[in-house]
């Protein structure tokens, strides 16, 4: 059976085969859905090329102390509060046999299931409404249990964390949570996921228990705009691979104040996708707002309900992403700035990649991109190609000497006209 490792910087199978983390959040999958639902959910995400499904075993939306649909909570109380050292699995239909059905349910459709042990309301009481129930004492003994429960599923990936700010107490709480998961499971990977505007990098620094690094990029405006320097801040940081897990959400109002009137939309979430992945992130995590919550319920905060959103345009461009990575030579792939020549601000800046006999330039608004053909790695000729990122098709423009400099311009430009320069080396031998 394949296993997930960590490649440089990047996953794999441990056959050598590229592995690309396409995510979708889905935090309130298993407290909030049916097992029909679950199933429509996954089948659905997976016939989207996804790879992952980022979930909460103890949610957000009061996950320890309100039911799951069939009227099951994850722990027993204690002095009045829900036990991590006591899971629920007494007879009939428990929680915790829900979570066993998404888990082989998400394995027979090719997920992983990125699971959070607990959201971190439950730790860290900043906002929302917990209750607080963890000391470093029982997440060790839980941290433990889920991992013996689920150490043989072979489509498990640890994410720690659960979107509260580190301080010192908390780490305690989260290093002892992996300490347990290593116990019982030495196969999954671990991961966290950070609060808004943070990465894992910066919080956890000195967790070797960590495989890859996160960032949540956030809703706002304060890193939406450069999250490609957030990813590469990541990597001055560690040598492992790195990824946004929550960047801009599609449907989701911008800066959270639906009274603005805009909600982030298609355009939005690829441009932190593909500045992200050219940034050298390992893949991506896509969100749609009335899906991580399963809203059921539309409101000017969030006007759809899950179902109807799973193919919104957002969701179904990001098997292009996906598409473009895995069409060269994966494990070579990185970083370049030298690859063009000057730049734009903001919204408009480009992102530049190359990798072995290939480059890549990601232009947001559609705008010229002026590239040192030399920086390919081409020894004589480069074809140059659009790639469209809202259908996925490239389409050959013209044929270059790989030396000097010129300037391409994409077919369109504009917000939502966003396009990727794809150069490729070509040889002129018989």
């Amino acid at each position: 059976m394949k296993k997930l490792v960590v490649n440089g910087r990047y996953l794999s199978w441990d056959d050598g085969t590229p592995f690309f983390y396409l995510g979708d959040t889905a935090w309130e999958m298993l407290h909030r859905l049916s097992r029909e639902e679950t199933e429509f959910y996954l089948k659905t995400r997976s016939g989207q090329g996804f790879t992952a499904v980022q979930t909460v075993l103890l949610a957000e939306q009061e996950g320890a102390t309100t039911p799951n649909y069939y009227g099951r909570l994850p722990l027993k109380f204690t002095n009045g509060l829900p036990d991590p050292a006591k899971p629920d699995t007494d007879a009939g239909y428990s929680y915790w046999e829900q979570v066993d059905f998404a888990v082989k349910t998400a394995e027979k459709y090719g997920l992983f299931m990125t699971l959070l042990p607990t959201w971190g309301d439950k730790f860290h009481l900043c906002w929302g409404k917990g209750p607080v129930i963890f000391t470093p004492e029982n997440a060790e003994k839980y941290g433990a249990w889920i991992a013996r429960r689920y150490k043989n599923s072979p489509n498990i990936i640890w994410m720690l964390g659960g979107d509260r700010p580190v301080e010192p107490e908390h780490r305690k709480i989260l290093d002892a949570m992996a300490r347990g998961i290593r116990s019982a499971d030495h196969s999954h990977l671990i991961t966290f996921h950070p609060t808004g505007e943070r990465n894992s990098a910066q919080d956890m620094c000195g967790a070797e228990y960590l495989d890859f690094h996160t960032a949540q990029t956030g809703h706002g405006v304060g890193q939406c705009y450069r999250s490609d320097e957030v990813m590469r801040e990541m990597a001055n940081r560690s040598p492992k691979p790195f990824l946004d897990s929550e960047a801009r959400y599609e449907d989701h109002p911008a800066c959270f104040k639906a009274e603005l009137g805009y909600f982030w939309n298609a355009d939005d979430v690829r441009q932190n996708a593909y500045w992200n992945v050219l940034a050298g992130a390992c893949g991506h995590t896509y969100g749609n707002h009335a899906v991580w919550s399963m809203n059921r319920k539309p409101s000017a905060y969030c006007p759809f309900v899950w179902q109807d959103v799973l193919s919104h345009p957002g969701a179904e461009q990001m098997r292009y992403l996906k598409q473009l990575r895995l069409a060269r030579d994966y494990f070579s792939l990185h970083y370049e700035p030298s690859l063009i020549c000057g730049n734009y601000e903001g919204m408009g800046h480009i992102v530049p990649a190359a990798g072995k006999g290939y480059a890549y330039a990601y232009s947001p608004l559609g705008l010229p991109v002026t590239a040192d053909l030399s920086k390919t790695g081409a020894a004589s000729c480069v074809r140059a190609l659009w790639f469209d990122p809202r259908t996925g098709e490239e389409t050959l423009f013209s044929v270059l000497p790989a030396q000097g400099r010129a300037t391409l311009v994409p077919p369109d430009s504009g917000k939502g006209h966003d396009w990727v320069l794809v150069l490729e080396g070509v040889s002129l031998s018989k």
